[in-house]
């Protein structure tokens, strides 16, 4: 039997609403090991996300670039429930738990450059709630709406605290105007609970085009006014660090220039998934897991 918690991020309601954060950005005590600066732990505090320039070395890009290209071009793999197609070009745009589907991505989460900073922000062994591969190639592969993940991931998932930190992972250059990931500096600090039920198998619609889960106008407005608006941009290998709750997204890629990257989740192993917060049914795991194996 679950234990009931109180829901402290209350979402999908009847109106749209703003509450402060009640958690920690960083859980790890101050001064405790690990890869990341003092500095740059505050950096992320107070922004809500860490840039940097390289990750990987560009010998370990061109393996991770070789996979995703295979994995693209894999019938099979594009024909598994894991892989979300584009609606307009019919070309893959997400293959999801691609650190199960490919052993060269598997290793890749458990490299101690990744998984140690993710136990570092979040103070606790991780399990990997969520991996996908995304693929933006040139001339009109769509964008991600404006979006807080944890919102998400609150209301459909269960995730009962903002103790989650995601890593993007660029593997093609990220130009200024081929849809980069664009973050607001400091939205991580405020919760934004937005309006309207969430639909039976909303996770099919979301994928290719979100909806439920979608701040407001007026709210992003105010958001963007107050926090400003962060392009990331860098050569492939760099990485963005983000909180669960900073609210981001990105645009339309129109240009020839595809932008591909890994998408990992880590979730703090005391922050377990339980029953979804509003929504009818928990999504699939592929998408929200319900395995919470520390990373080894």
């Amino acid at each position: 039997m679950t234990t009931a918690i109180t829901d402290l991020y209350p979402t999908r309601g009847a109106t749209e609403t703003a509450v402060p954060r009640r958690d920690p950005v960083v859980w790890s005590a101050p001064g405790a090991p690990g890869p990341i600066s003092a500095a740059d732990l505050q950096g992320y505090e107070h922004d809500g996300f860490l840039a940097m320039p390289e990750l990987l070395t560009p010998a370990e890009v061109e393996v991770y670039r070789t996979e995703l290209d295979r994995l693209v071009d894999d019938p099979l793999i594009r024909a598994d429930e894991r892989s979300i197609v584009e609606p307009r070009s019919q070309s893959v745009r997400s293959v999801f738990e691609v650190h199960k589907i490919s052993e060269v991505f598997g290793a890749l989460v458990r490299d101690e450059r990744v998984v140690g900073r993710a136990r570092q922000i979040l103070g606790s062994d991780v399990y990997v709630h969520q991996s996908r591969i995304n693929v933006k190639p040139g001339f009109g592969a769509s964008g991600f709406y404006w979006h807080s993940d944890f919102e998400t991931w609150h209301a459909e998932d269960g995730l009962p605290n903002m103790r989650t930190v995601s890593v993007s992972v660029a593997l093609t250059e990220n130009h200024d105007t081929n849809g980069g990931l664009m973050i607001m500096p400091g939205s991580h600090k405020t919760f934004l609970g937005c309006a309207g039920e969430t639909p039976k198998d909303n996770y099919r619609k979301s994928l290719q085009m979100q909806d439920a889960g979608t701040p407001s106008d007026e709210a992003l407005t105010a958001f963007a006014d107050r926090h400003g608006i962060r392009l990331f941009t860098g050569r492939a290998g760099s990485a963005t660090w983000f909180d669960c709750n900073a609210m981001h997204g990105s645009g339309d890629n129109i240009t020839p220039y595809a932008r591909s990257n890994v998408f990992i989740v880590f979730n703090s192993v005391e922050n377990a998934a339980r029953e979804p917060f509003a929504a009818p049914v928990p999504r699939p795991t592929f998408i929200g897991a319900r395995d919470f194996t520390p990373v080894r």
